[in-house]
């Protein structure tokens, strides 16, 4: 036995390695990369730049089309499903586009929102689809009204709607209750004051490097709502001083800021 051992010993001992070590020792062999491949890899980058350049000013020119704005103010429903206070929300489907508004904590019957959406226009959309929920806890969300609602042509001449809409549901057809809605259109300043953030792809440092590019990824500027200043709300009141503060301050913000069309618009309501 120890024969063996010593026998296995003496061809390990032969295996080491004994002197100095070369230059190219536990170095990898790598082929060289010719111009062709270089080539390739810069008209990738380029590529990817031209499209990421391409993209970006895309979302440019979105920034500066008008939008259709859809402002949900509140809801008067004539029924409270189900033992507690109802907790709703609103669903606004617009073409292929869908919102949702913040739940209203036991809204009940009388659920406010005061939420404002913005959407591009759309080739043959010329309809709003409004669903009300309630939000459960230990089921499906419940279906409780909905509505659909026709897209003004007014509001394509500047003009500010702001209108109940008859809510259909268990009731029957226009007898859950009513929305408040009101729709605008226009370019929302925040969208074209920002602008996006563009990473190009990284080149390899080495020729003999076979890094990948980096993907590129163009980062959406955060949006800025329009705030009312006191003395603007103060003097807009003022003229209207049977007007609730709330519906001052949607009309406000459905006009982008602008305080002559939220008078307008209030002119319009009164009238």
């Amino acid at each position: 036995m120890e024969s063996v051992t010593t026998r296995v010993n003496d061809e390990r001992r032969k295996m080491v390695y004994v002197g100095d070590l070369p230059n190219d020792f536990l170095r990898l062999d790598v082929a060289p990369v010719d111009d062709s491949t270089n080539r390739l890899q810069q008209e990738a980058a380029d590529q990817q730049a031209a499209m990421a350049l391409q993209q970006s000013l895309s979302c440019m020119q979105d920034r500066d089309r008008n939008r259709l704005n859809i402002t949900i103010v509140q809801a008067r429903l004539v029924k409270n499903y189900g033992l507690t206070r109802m907790d709703p929300y609103v669903r606004l489907r617009v073409g292929h586009c869908v919102y949702e508004t913040q739940t209203d904590p036991n809204g009940g019957k009388t659920p406010k929102w005061h939420k404002t959406v913005q959407t591009l226009p759309q080739e043959g959309v010329n309809h709003i689809n409004v669903e009300i929920f309630d939000e459960c806890s230990f089921k499906m969300d419940e279906l409780i009204a909905w509505t659909t609602i026709p897209i003004p042509n007014q509001i394509y001449k500047g003009v500010t709607i702001e209108q109940w809409y008859n809510l259909t549901g268990k009731q029957g057809p226009n007898n859950e209750g009513t929305i408040n809605i009101i729709i605008s259109y226009g370019t929302p300043p925040s969208l074209g004051l920002t602008s996006s953030v563009m990473m190009l792809p990284q080149m390899p440092k080495f020729n003999n490097s076979s890094a990948s590019l980096t993907p590129i990824y163009i980062q959406p500027s955060a949006p800025q709502v329009p705030t009312l200043s006191v003395e603007d709300l103060k003097q807009i009141q003022d003229m209207f001083p049977n007007m609730d503060k709330e519906t001052v301050k949607t009309v406000f913000e459905a006009n982008n800021g602008n305080k002559d069309l939220t008078v307008n618009s209030l002119l319009q309501l009164v009238d």
